[in-house]
């Protein structure tokens, strides 16, 4: 059986090891004739002639028996790159090891290994990777390490070959990151769920292969806590070299495509969330940070259309793609067998499987309020919960992950409740005889919120209650937010200028139809999409390590999912503030480098297929931005 291929580099780089080996002297030095043929051997080979370029090697090895055993490794490996290692058999058992030199006495381990997998010789397998007896050079290392743990697969040792698969796993990119990861839970998986939870249960909470176990028992189907995002320090605290316009972590593509629904029945969705983007993005420039041409493209709001405009996307040069943006959209992009850039999801698709390859997801979930809404109350000292949500779909989802977070950090639920409006919810909670530290947990709009709330309040409960930030509509309405007093929810920072280092909010909102009420968080989504593009790669590589965003602290886990950590609200005389003691981070640096200014009007491109609202807007300097449209 052929193994995965490595990323290219690797390839490229035992492709070279394979060309200087060719002409490395063994024992006396080779003439120019034996010289010559050598590298037409391996110009035969570097050119996917695999089969000629090992019969040009036995060649060699018939005619320079000082070199015999030197150039039969090489015809063994051009079969192996070719998919034929069973054709190298016969030379691999006539070659002697100990006339190798260098790195070859183990490019023959690995190759006699692979040929013993391949032929069930389990032992022999297990033999030669478990132990390998010289120093493993770099670029073969994620080799060796593949056929060990495909070695102990084999041999039923399912945990061993997941931790050696996670060993190996930031050595690789691309297709071979992601069908790694892939088994890595894949295996996992097998021990059950029981098992994971006692190996958790055992581990420390910076443990490698924490995160893994999670990852295989939320695709076992098991609900599982996230452990608290680390926030350590915040990215572009160091300048790399003097003078630098940039700050530590910033690297940027010199194209990029977005990818967003800009017409049919995500298009208002699509429009506000492209608006926040080059907003950011405008003001990223008028401090001279590097930002790549954006070309974008309408999904259409269908999946179909979302993987078409990717397509036109990479063939016209792509080396980043931001979207799309709904989930099914997601979905679909993922089930695709490979993506051939890194590219940062809009939305989650399916919390039971991993980001593909080099892509990160970022999303508005209500899972993640739910769960901080959890920790809250827990922090607050309220270790005893009702729960009274709606039965829409984000109410539910934020109460899944509630009730987990909440079990978690070891509080009690006493009640829980559907709210329907018009009707009530409480009769039945027994709210009256509710125990000093606890507390309720809502989840829903404003309209039913301000019927729940004085319900609460007229049956002389005066429990504290969390809410998520939908209770919140983004407006200043006094009148109507009175009844929501001291009501605390958790929301985006940019929304109450708790955010520093980012355009304010209020100046924004003056300008741009799209920044207020309720498509506001939409906007601050957007905005959030440009900023983590420059540090994608840093916060994923650097574990606590985070972005102060507009829809909160950003940070990556090792998969690439961004995990938001909100801020924290109150209504007080029918106004929304920032919540003391809250989240609030002060004194970060903005995503973009050096300390921005106010904001100007900024237009989002025209698109050829539905013209957003500010397309009238001058634009001001900046990179070309394409709209492109899609037949």
């Amino acid at each position: 059986m052929r193994l995965p291929r490595f990323a290219q580099a690797i390839v490229s780089a035992l492709v070279m090891s394979l060309v200087l080996a060719a002409c490395a002297p063994v024992s006396t030095r080779p003439s120019a004739t034996e010289t010559a043929a050598a590298h037409d051997a391996a110009a035969l080979a570097g050119g996917g002639h695999f089969d000629a370029a090992a019969q040009a090697y036995l060649a060699l090895a018939d005619a320079n028996r000082g070199r015999a055993d030197h150039y039969r490794l090489l015809a063994a490996e051009s079969w192996r790159q070719g998919g034929e290692l069973d054709r190298a058999a016969p030379t691999l058992q006539k070659i002697d090891r100990s006339r190798l030199a260098g790195d070859e006495p183990l490019r023959l381990d690995l190759l006699r290994a692979e040929r013993a997998l391949d032929t069930h010789n389990l032992p022999e397998a297990l033999r030669l990777t478990i132990e390998p007896q010289v120093v493993v050079p770099a670029v073969l290392r994620p080799r060796l390490l593949e056929l060990r743990a495909r070695a102990l697969a084999a041999d039923g040792d399912h945990w061993g070959s997941a931790r050696t698969r996670a060993e190996m796993q930031d050595q690789l990119s691309g297709f071979d990151r992601q069908q790694n990861q892939q088994q890595i839970v894949r295996q996992l998986a097998m021990l059950g769920a029981g098992p994971l939870k006692q190996r958790a249960a055992a581990m420390q909470a910076g443990d490698r292969m924490l995160p893994w176990i999670n990852a295989a028992l939320a695709s076992l189907g098991v609900t599982v806590v996230q452990p608290p995002a680390q926030l350590q320090r915040p990215v572009g605290t160091l300048l790399p070299g003097a003078n630098a316009n940039v700050r530590e972590g910033y690297k940027v593509p010199e194209h990029l495509a977005l990818l967003l629904p800009l017409d049919g029945s995500y298009a208002a969705v699509g429009t506000s969330v492209a608006e926040g983007f080059f907003a950011a993005y405008f003001d990223a420039g008028r401090e001279q940070a590097p930002r790549p041409a954006v070309r974008v493209y309408s999904t259409h709001s269908t999946p179909e259309g979302a993987l078409s405009g990717y397509q036109q996307a990479l063939g016209d040069g792509a080396q980043l793609v931001v979207g799309p943006l709904t989930r099914d959209a997601v979905a679909a992009l993922f089930k695709q067998s490979r993506l051939p850039v890194p590219t940062l999801a809009l939305n989650h698709p399916d919390s039971r499987r991993l980001p593909a390859g080099d892509a990160s997801e970022f999303g508005l979930m209500p899972e993640t309020e739910g769960a901080q809404a959890a920790a809250h109350m827990i922090e607050r000292g309220l270790r005893h919960a009702y729960t009274i949500v709606s039965s829409a779909d984000f109410s539910q989802r934020a109460l899944t992950a509630f009730k987990a977070e909440y079990a978690a950090r070891g509080g009690t639920l006493l009640g829980a409740a559907t709210f329907e409006s018009g009707g009530t919810a409480i009769a039945g909670l027994n709210l009256a005889n509710a125990p000093e530290d606890a507390g309720v947990f809502i989840s829903m709009r404003p309209a039913q919120a301000r019927v729940l709330v004085p319900q609460l309040r007229a049956a002389k409960v005066q429990l504290p209650v969390v809410a998520t930030s939908h209770v919140y509509d983004g407006s200043d309405d006094a009148a109507s937010n009175r009844d929501l007093d001291g009501v605390e929810f958790c929301d985006a920072p940019w929304l109450f200028n708790a955010q520093p280092g980012l355009p304010p909010f209020v100046d924004v909102e003056a300008l741009l139809p799209s920044a207020r009420g309720a498509t506001a968080r939409l906007f601050a989504f957007g905005m959030d999409a440009w900023n983590l593009v420059p540090y994608l790669d840093w916060l994923r590589n650097n574990p606590g390590s985070y972005l102060p965003g507009a829809t909160g602290q950003l940070t990556s886990d090792q998969f690439g999912r961004i995990r938001r950590v909100l801020t924290w609200a109150v209504f007080a005389n029918g106004m929304a503030h920032p919540l003391d003691g809250s989240l609030q981070m002060d004194n970060v640096p903005s995503a973009a480098p050096p300390e921005p200014g106010q904001i100007q009007a900024l237009p989002m491109p025209a698109s050829s297929v539905a013209p957003p609202p500010s397309s009238s807007i001058g634009a001001p300097p900046g990179p070309v931005m394409v709209p492109v449209r899609q037949d």
